[in-house]
């Protein structure tokens, strides 16, 4: 029997001792009180390769992990939401600790940065490697204020592979968070007519129709959200930079694979660099 199938189901941060990990935990919240499940901190203490390590070594990593996760909790519970807060402090890599949890978990939320990773707008590789790999959604945070984001929208982006999954997620995220839901489908040339304008406006205009039949029924499901579609062609990274003020979560199918690492990646992170825009890759297809 697997250790993780008598696990409850919660919505899990990876808490590292950062103020990235208190975002997230912070971003957390909703999520878990929406789905009536605790929010469950998980700090990962990475051993020493090479050496043996000593019993002062060992206290004094236990101790920043406790102070680490009681911060994350003291910043959780000042949000005075109803919320049931589990703590976990495991020995290993922080990705096989998170990685491990994502089995069980609701959704995974890690910072975009940690406390190795200092580099203005740069998404940390913990992040990035859990976003490919995890058995579930996992949340990169990279703004948990609920006044600066009140008013911005939550955006899908779907491919010709599918992506029912990151399309019911974003109806969720949207309703969970009040606002607005733009769906943008990408699409590419399969001819030579990339560079003609009218090809790519005729080509927008049939996906954009497509796109609009398969909202009909989410539409009629969701009825209290604001959802407009949209039509990309090649890549949505330079409709993200002309929105990027107006975006608060990107979700994102994890089937668009290389995707990911669009949007995770050096491209992604220059496009919005100067945005407070959280990305939620959903869970795998298989595991629908």
């Amino acid at each position: 029997m697997s250790e993780h199938q008598n696990v409850a189901p919660a919505v899990v941060v990876g808490v590292d001792g950062s103020r990235a990990a208190i975002d997230a935990a912070l971003w957390a919240v909703d999520e878990a009180v929406g789905r009536d499940i605790p929010l469950r901190l998980v700090y990962a203490i990475e051993p020493d390769e090479g050496r043996d390590t000593d019993s002062h070594d060992i206290a004094r990593k236990f101790a920043a992990a406790e102070t680490a996760v009681r911060c994350a909790a003291v910043a959780v519970e000042s949000t005075e939401k109803l919320v049931k807060i589990e703590a976990e402090i495991v020995r290993g890599r922080p990705i096989n600790a998170l990685l491990a949890a994502s089995r069980t978990a609701a959704m995974l939320c890690v910072g975009s940065v940690g406390l190795k990773h200092f580099h203005d707008g740069r998404i940390g590789s913990t992040a990035s490697e859990l976003a490919a790999a995890a058995h579930c959604p996992v949340a990169v945070v990279r703004d948990a204020d609920p006044v600066s984001s009140a008013q911005r929208w939550v955006a899908v982006v779907l491919d010709e592979a599918g992506g029912d999954a990151a399309l019911r997620h974003g109806f969720d995220e949207a309703r969970l968070r009040g606002t607005p839901l733009r769906v943008m489908a990408v699409w590419q040339s399969r001819y030579t007519d990339i560079h003609d304008d009218h090809a790519v406006t005729d080509g927008n205009r049939c996906v954009k129709a497509a796109l609009e039949r398969r909202l009909e029924l989410w539409r009629k499901n969701y009825p209290e959200i604001d959802v407009a579609a949209v039509a990309l062609h090649a890549s949505p990274l330079r409709y993200l930079v002309k929105h990027s003020d107006s975006i608060q979560l990107l979700v994102v199918a994890h089937e668009r694979g290389q995707g990911i690492k669009e949007l995770l990646g050096a491209p992604g992170i220059a496009a919005l660099h100067h945005a407070k825009c959280s990305v939620l890759v959903s869970e795998p297809q298989n595991m629908l």
